[in-house]
This record gives C-alpha cells, sequence and structure tokens, in this order.
C-alpha cells in the first residue's frame, strides 16, 4: 500500500534538512519525518540515495528528491500563491543562495569545526573573517532596505539561508551580538522566534505547522 505522506529523512540540527522541513510547512505539506542517526543510517534511507546525506524526500509516487533546493522547490513551487518561490528566483537572491551555499559554508564549517579539516586553530578568525564577506556584509546590505529578502514578506531564499547564519551565530553568540549589523540580527531574531522555525524542531513523527 502506497504512503499516502511523503517521508523526509532528516536529522534535526542539519541546515540543509532545516530548510526543507522549513520550507514543507510554510507550504502547508502535511508529512513523516525520520530523523537519521547519521552514524547508523538505515538501510532503507541508503536504497533510496546511496549517498546516504539528509535531507531525502520519498514522495507517494515513488519519486526521491535527495537536494534540499530540490525539495524546497517541490514544496513550494507548484502553487505558489504568495510568491514565496517565485520572489527567490530574482538575480540578488539566487546569488545569495549561491553564496551561502558555496564560500560561506566552506568557511563556516571551517570556523565551527577546524578539527575535523585539520586546520590549526589560529586559522578559525581567517575563516570567521572570509564568512562575513562571503554572506554577512551583503545579507546586511540587503536587509538594510527590506525586512525580508523577499520584500515585506519571507522568500524561499530567506528560509534556504536563515538555517546557516543560525548556526554561523551559535559559535560565538556574544561576539556575533556585538557586530554592526542590526538588520540581519534581528533578522534572525525573527526566525528564531517564528512560529515556522518551532514547527521545523518539533521532534514529532509527523508534521504540520500549526
Amino acid at each position: 500500500m502506497t504512503d499516502p505522506l511523503p517521508l523526509l529523512y532528516s536529522y534535526r540540527r542539519c541546515p540543509y534538512a532545516m530548510r526543507a522541513r522549513m520550507a514543507l510547512l510554510q507550504a502547508g505539506h502535511a508529512f513523516k519525518v525520520f530523523d537519521v542517526d547519521l552514524r547508523n543510517k538505515p538501510a532503507a534511507l541508503l536504497a533510496l540515495s546511496p549517498k546516504g546525506t539528509v535531507p531525502v524526500l520519498r514522495l507517494p509516487d515513488g519519486r526521491v528528491l535527495e537536494e534540499s533546493w530540490d525539495i524546497m522547490r517541490w514544496a513550494l513551487a507548484a502553487e505558489d500563491h504568495d510568491g514565496v518561490w517565485s520572489r527567490a528566483q530574482s538575480a540578488v537572491n539566487l546569488d545569495l543562495l549561491a553564496r551561502n551555499d558555496g564560500a560561506f559554508k566552506h568557511h563556516l564549517d571551517r570556523y565551527k569545526y577546524p578539527e575535523r579539516f585539520g586546520e590549526p586553530d589560529g586559522l578559525r578568525d581567517h575563516h570567521r573573517t572570509q564568512a562575513v564577506a562571503m554572506l554577512l556584509v551583503p545579507l546586511q546590505a540587503r536587509l538594510q532596505h527590506e525586512r525580508f529578502l523577499g520584500g515585506p514578506a519571507p522568500c524561499a531564499t530567506d528560509l534556504a539561508i536563515f538555517p546557516f547564519v543560525r548556526q554561523f551565530a551559535a559559535v560565538a553568540p556574544a561576539w556575533f551580538a556585538g557586530q554592526p549589523w542590526p538588520q540581519v540580527q534581528s533578522w534572525l531574531a525573527a526566525w528564531l522566534g517564528s512560529r515556522l522555525f518551532e514547527a521545523c524542531m518539533d521532534k514529532g513523527a509527523t508534521a504540520q505547522l500549526r
């Protein structure tokens, strides 16, 4: 019997999985969540996606989506009544997404986990500086003119970038709070306090925005 709900293989703290959950919730899709133990990945996940990374979404018709942005597209693009997906397709928003998923993520990982990459601790400040230049500076400039990256209302780019900025800020919260980025800090605080983020972090086996 075909399961009537999509099944999302996820990991609660993974920023890629977080953006996928937020998009599904934003779109109003009910879905099941399997929270993966990354040290003991289930055979069912590996059968769907041998690369074994999360998120992976198995749709009721048997299709499998293995990339977070593809999951966001599936969730948001089909019935984009409020423009959450379409507003993310502007050149400036696509550039911010590319920065986030490329150079910013590279430096964020080495700032947060230098030991994983065999980096001397003295390079942490270098990676932090590079991460700031890659994303935080252009993000602050953009948010000086608009409340969200989607303008007066959020778009998919807000959802896609927020989990990574959250991760960056959590490395050194006091330092982050002291930086001259009031719009970025307000934007981040608004997402952290949102019902959408609360629902995203719910540990329930099924998910809906209530």
